[in-house]
Parts: structure tokens; C-alpha cells; sequence
């Protein structure tokens, strides 16, 4: 298949990793392993992940390895692109100049910074240690020649004003997830059917976002299982693992690589055109794209509160 004219057909790879959670030197290696092993497999477009190099968790101790923009994940990003010519992208918990900390992607182009987004809002837990994005903030990044780059990371795929905001507006969906699962410890028949729902949940509204933005994805993510204690409890009460799902998917929603939790760390590539194709599908007028399940529903308002306050606290103040 040929490309439409006025758009570019890549080669794109999405990386999953099997993190370590506030390791920065050992996720860092990964990447950039498993980035070579995307530029073998003939990558251009290389995807990591939401927190490529911490992971996250209810770990206060990831306040230690909080970044600025010029550290060092932002330069193995700038550097990568440059010595190898490529684009690749990938957000991590960042100290920003106007005070406080985002969840921010960056995206470099041949050593170039092309542009950033900032999460529109943290997750759970997530609301301890980041802030919500300031909403100047549309998630287009940049260009690169003639492509329109976007970016959205993991539950922003839920909400129905990501795709607002870049609907037909952009040629690319640069993105990945950080997207943990039912708690494994607790007891089967309350989370098996929860869970399922959970992991299918996830592509769809990946494969949703595409559609309705009109462009394609490439998605990366993360497979380590992990535990942690919850906000407001003093023992440990979560075991769960990351819902795995890197995928390189196309503007009407097809899924033209994935990568299951269950197949561990990699990579997934498969070659996508890069164009918007006018999306004019409705866009649902609710702020969920999709369905959630009681659990999350209840983590989300719970672990939201007291993440702020812990948040306003422990983190945002710190120089």
C-alpha cells in the first residue's frame, strides 16, 4: 500500500518495558536497548512510555527522582534522535519553570526538540507527585516536515476531550501508558471480571482515540508486576502488574502491532501512514470515552484527594 499524497508512510516501533520502579539507571539502559533494537528492525518513529524512566507507584521516594527538562532522560531522548537520526518521544515526572511538577512528553526529531504536553490530568496516586497541565495545553506538539504531531498518554485515551482537542488537527498520536491492573492479592471472584474489562478497556480506547482523532498511534508501555502501599493506608494493599498493550495502530482504530503484558518486555513495529484522514465522527458528549468499573471509579476520587494534599505538601513546594 502506497501513501496517500501529502502524507508519510514510516516505520514506527512502540517499546514495552519491564520496569523498575524509580530505577532510573536500569529503566534507562532498557530504553535505550530495546530503542537499538527498534533501529535494527529499520524503526525512524520510536514510542516510549508514560514514566519511561521511573515507573510509578505510591512511593514517596519517587520525589528523589523527580527531573527538570534539561536532566538526564531529557538528554537520552536528545541525544538518541541525534546520533541515530530519529524521531522518539516519551514522558517522565518533570520540574517545570513555573513552579510545581507535570507529567511531560517530549518529543526530538534528529537531536531537535520538537515540542511537549503535559498530562491533563494525574491518576490516582499519580495526583502525590504532578500536577494537572495548564489547559493552554491541546497535546500538539510540533511538526516535523509536513506531519502534525500529537501526543496523549494513558487514561487521557479515556477522556472524551483528548480527542477533542485534536481532532483532524493532527497526522500522529505520539503516546504510552502507565497502566496498572486490578489488585492481584485480593480475593479472585471480586476482581477476575473487573480485570478482564480492565486490559480490554485499555486498547479500545487507544483504538478509539485514533478513530475519533483521525490519526494514527504509536503506543508504548510497561509489563513489571509491582506492590505498594495505598494513600491512607499504613500497610502494604496492593499487588498488581502494568496492563502491557504497546501497539502501533492506525487511523481508522486497526491494530497493526501489539505487544500483550504477557509477552514480556520488546518491542512491536509495523510500518503506518501518517496522515489525518478527517475524522468527522461524533465525539460522545460526556467526559469519559468509556466505561470504568467500580474500583477505579472509587480510587479515582479517593486516591485524587488525598494525592493533592500529600502533593501540595511533599512536592510541590520543594525547590
Amino acid at each position: 500500500m502506497s501513501a496517500k499524497k501529502g502524507s508519510t508512510k514510516v516505520k514506527a516501533a512502540a517499546i514495552q518495558l519491564d520496569t523498575e520502579i524509580g530505577n532510573t539507571d536500569k529503566n534507562l539502559k532498557a530504553c535505550e536497548r530495546l530503542s537499538h533494537e527498534a533501529l535494527k528492525a529499520g524503526a525512524t518513529w520510536i514510542g516510549l512510555p508514560e514514566f519511561f524512566n521511573t515507573g510509578v507507584s505510591w512511593n514517596p521516594q519517587l520525589v528523589d527522582v523527580i527531573e527538570y527538562e534539561d536532566g538526564r532522560s531529557a538528554g537520552f531522548l536528545r541525544e538518541f534522535s541525534k546520533n541515530n537520526s530519529v524521531v522518539i518521544g516519551g514522558s517522565f515526572l518533570c520540574r517545570v519553570p513555573e513552579g510545581g511538577v507535570r507529567n511531560r512528553y517530549l518529543c526530538f526529531s534528529n537531536g531537535v526538540l520538537i515540542g511537549k504536553h503535559d498530562k491533563d490530568l494525574p491518576t490516582m496516586w499519580e495526583n502525590a507527585f504532578y500536577e494537572k497541565a495548564d489547559k493552554k495545553d491541546k497535546g500538539i506538539v510540533g511538526v516535523i516536515g509536513d506531519i502534525r504531531v500529537g501526543s496523549a498518554v494513558c487514561w487521557e485515551f479515556i477522556r472524551t476531550q483528548t480527542a477533542r482537542r485534536m481532532q483532524g488537527k493532527v497526522d500522529v498520536i505520539m503516546g504510552g501508558s502507565h497502566w496498572w491492573s486490578m489488585p492481584s492479592n485480593w480475593p479472585k471472584f471480586l476482581i477476575e471480571a473487573a480485570e478482564a474489562y480492565n486490559n480490554i478497556n485499555f486498547m479500545n480506547v487507544v483504538q478509539e482515540t485514533a478513530r475519533l482523532v483521525g490519526a494514527p498511534v504509536i503506543h508504548a508501555s510497561h509489563c513489571n508486576t509491582f506492590s505498594c502501599k495505598n494513600l491512607g493506608f499504613p500497610f502494604q494493599t496492593y499487588q498488581g502488574e502494568l496492563e502491557g498493550n504497546a501497539a502501533i495502530v492506525d487511523a481508522h482504530g486497526n491494530i497493526l502491532a501489539r505487544r500483550r503484558k504477557e509477552e514480556g518486555e520488546g518491542i512491536v513495529v509495523a510500518e503506518v501512514v501518517l496522515e489525518n484522514i478527517n475524522s468527522n465522527e461524533k465525539i460522545p458528549e460526556r467526559f469519559w470515552l468509556r466505561s470504568r468499573s467500580m474500583l477505579p471509579i472509587m480510587s479515582w476520587h479517593y486516591q485524587g484527594f488525598l494525592g493533592r494534599r500529600w502533593y501540595k505538601k511533599s512536592v510541590q513546594k520543594i525547590a
